[in-house]
């Protein structure tokens, strides 16, 4: 009978013990998987080598970069602050909250991807903070912001609009997979050495192919194209050599060679603008001759010292008043003609003679010059179906006499039987009344409510509604109708917003401070792994392959959840690095203490987990604390230092307790390991 208990016994523990070898090697598999998704790149390169070796190319993976921030990318910073002097104090965080949702939707619009705005409404100021990276025309996205926003009440044209039905979808999802797949096959011949210049006139469909082949000259990291240029410096693609992946855009399909490197010419310069009646975009009726007389007389008193000043008190561009007339690094080819023959002609220092453009005179003062890398490549671009391709066009809205100027206010309320929010709207009289006849002849028909062109409500008219009172009802949650009122509200009574301060970091520094941050984690991360092999020996090493699968966590977690990576949220993530180590130290240092004690291997290992626990998660929760105060409690870069390092702490938990645990458990079930010098500890005597 006791012979039997044990044997049922034995195979218990073996059981065991295969299913922390599988959960092991899972975890090893998951490890290089997740590499590889951060580090596609590799992916794709080990494919070539595979396909030069079998003929055979294994899928690739579309490369896509992690979202930089303004420190590391380059961009603009802009700190507003709004006037809210003319609204009651009760509504001013929700008039805030309703400019900073105008704002953000405008710059979307301005092409700017995931925008970082927020607000600020400490010692009774409130402030908008906004990080456009990669957005290198300050005055452009000045103007932008700072436009009015506008609030519209349309009516239903022709067709009402729809969304695409399952059969439209499923004929997007077809087409896509054939298209990818037909650009798969070209990038296949053309890495198998086919003439390039052959494949971009069979398959191109770039209208002008015919005269350009596909060549598109001087991309440099600021241009249209500058994801051709990101993937080139941070592949290492050289001159005559293919890129290996497919790159999907809103143009189509790419596939690009890098074909020559070339050098463009920066210059860094300031002008001051007299537009005249007749010029385009002036609203002066100044005549010629005054303009002329106006920009001698700016010429003789211009110096490079007081060149700025000059410029906010005289020039006529709406900018020049926050920038100084400062247009930042440009090219020739970001100005007229005529300006940028004057400009090239300047030395630096150098302010010009009055020049004429269809804008009116310009003194022209060049602070800088520079050099900077561009590429020349030849690409094939090939068709990618879009969903606007399928459907047919979107409904038409016609524009009511009825807009944002009617409205006095708009709040959320409450159904007094069902306690359903809904947001109840307070029209001026002579908005009253037009909203009355319009209700009156849209009876069991949509009218919708637009803000920045951009519709944000289409509610059905169920009778007609007089008084100058209306309701927006729908399935709403308190936070939605909430923001619907913002919204309304913030284009009703619009908040004029004053610009503070401008911050430009240009695109060259924001690479410098990349691979800086880089190199400074990777040495870090190095220094950190010998000194655990070293001191700790076998038990260090499996902490580094644990602390692997920690930073590759790191990295997915920022893919997945669209984390902006700064130099602050890099320092968030070697502070967490540290705090892992710790953690491995901590267990390693109980194991030893427990084997000392006379404990064999597989019980020290448990009780130094147990033991170690408390203190890993009482130091961790601390430091978890502090970084979630510094997220909600702070703006801009800090936050995401602040968010970086919680999920570090998270991710090192997982790590140190569960996945180091998993390994040191899998190797100890090798008799030849359990040898005292491999842990770093005396052999009993």
């Amino acid at each position: 009978m006791q012979t039997w208990k044990l044997k049922k016994k034995v195979k218990k523990i073996e059981r065991k013990t295969w299913k922390t070898r599988l959960v092991a090697v899972f975890l090893l598999v998951t490890t290089i998987a997740i590499g590889f998704y951060d580090f596609p790149g590799i992916w794709n390169q080990t494919g070539q080598y595979v396909q030069a070796k079998t003929g055979w190319l294994p899928p690739t993976l579309t490369e896509k970069s992690f979202r930089l921030g303004l420190d590391l990318q380059g961009g603009t910073h802009l700190v507003y602050e709004a006037d809210m002097s003319e609204i009651p104090e009760e509504d001013r965080v929700d008039a805030l909250q309703g400019v900073r949702d105008v704002i953000e939707r405008r710059v979307n619009a301005f092409g700017v991807s995931e925008p970082v705005i927020q607000t600020t409404t400490s010692g009774g100021t409130y402030r908008l903070i906004i990080d456009l990276a990669g957005v290198m025309d300050v005055s452009q996205a000045i103007t932008l912001i700072g436009e009015t926003p506008v609030l519209e009440f349309k009516e239903p044209g022709q067709e009402a609009q729809r969304d695409p039905t399952p059969e439209e979808l499923s004929q997007l999802e077809t087409a896509n997979t054939q298209e990818r797949a037909k650009a798969q096959e070209v990038l296949t011949r053309a890495l198998s050495g086919e003439d390039f210049n052959a494949l971009v006139s069979e398959f191109s469909i770039d209208e002008n192919k015919e005269e350009t082949q596909g060549i598109i000259k001087d991309i440099t990291g600021d241009s249209y194209y500058s994801e051709y240029a990101a993937l080139i410096q941070q592949r290492g693609v050289q001159p005559g050599q293919l890129n290996s992946n497919l790159i999907e855009g809103d143009d189509g399909i790419s596939i690009f060679k890098y074909t020559a490197p070339a050098e463009v010419t920066e210059m860094l310069l300031s002008h001051i603008l007299i537009c005249f009646e007749g010029k385009k975009g002036c609203a002066s009726q100044t005549p010629a001759l005054d303009a002329s007389i106006q920009i001698g007389n700016l010429k003789d008193q211009a110096t490079p010292e007081n060149f700025s000043e000059l410029a906010k008190t005289y020039s006529t561009d709406p900018s020049a008043l926050s920038n100084g007339g400062d247009l930042g690094w440009g090219t020739a080819t970001d100005y007229v003609a005529s300006f940028s023959l004057a400009a090239g002609a300047l030395p630096v220092g150098g302010i010009s003679d009055a020049v004429e453009t269809e804008y009116g005179y310009h003194l022209i003062y060049k602070a800088d010059q520079r050099t900077v890398p561009a590429y020349t490549i030849q690409r094939i671009l090939m068709p990618l179906t879009d969903i606007s391709d399928i459907v047919p066009p979107p409904s038409v809205w016609v524009n009511t006499q009825l807009s944002g100027k009617n409205l006095e206010r708009a709040a959320v309320e409450f159904d007094p039987n069902s306690g359903q929010p809904y947001v109840g709207l307070t029209f001026d009289t002579e908005g009253g009344e037009l909203f009355g006849a319009l209700t009156e002849s849209h009876v069991g028909q949509p009218i919708a409510i637009f803000l920045d062109g951009a519709s944000i409500s289409t509610p059905l008219v169920q009778q007609a509604i007089y008084g100058g009172r209306a309701v927006i009802t729908g399935d709403f949650t308190v936070d939605e109708a909430k923001l619907l009122a913002q919204r309304l509200n913030a284009g009703a009574l619009p908040v004029p917003v004053e610009l503070l301060s401008q911050q430009t970091v240009g695109p060259t520094l924001g690479a410098i401070s990349l691979e800086k941050s880089i190199h400074a984690a990777l040495f870090g991360f190095l220094l950190v792994a010998l000194y655990m092999m070293i001191v700790y020996r076998l038990p260090g090493f499996i902490s580094v392959v644990a602390l692997v699968l920690f930073a590759f966590l790191n990295l997915l977690a920022y893919r997945l959840f669209g984390v902006t990576i700064t130099l602050a949220g890099i320092a968030g993530l070697v502070l967490s690095l540290g705090v892992a180590v710790d953690a491995n130290v901590l267990i390693i240092e109980r194991f030893k203490e427990e084997f000392a004690s006379g404990r064999d291997f597989h019980s020290s290992i448990d009780e130094a987990f147990k033991r170690a626990w408390t203190a890993i998660r009482d130091g961790n929760m601390t430091t978890l604390i502090s970084s979630v105060i510094l997220y909600w409690f702070s703006s801009s870069f800090i936050r995401g230092f602040g968010l970086t390092l919680s999920l570090g702490v998270l991710l090192s938990m997982f790590t140190a307790i569960i996945v180091t645990r998993i390994y040191l458990t899998t190797v100890l079930d090798w008799k030849g390991i359990r040898k005292p010098f491999l842990f770093g500890i005396k052999k009993r005597s």
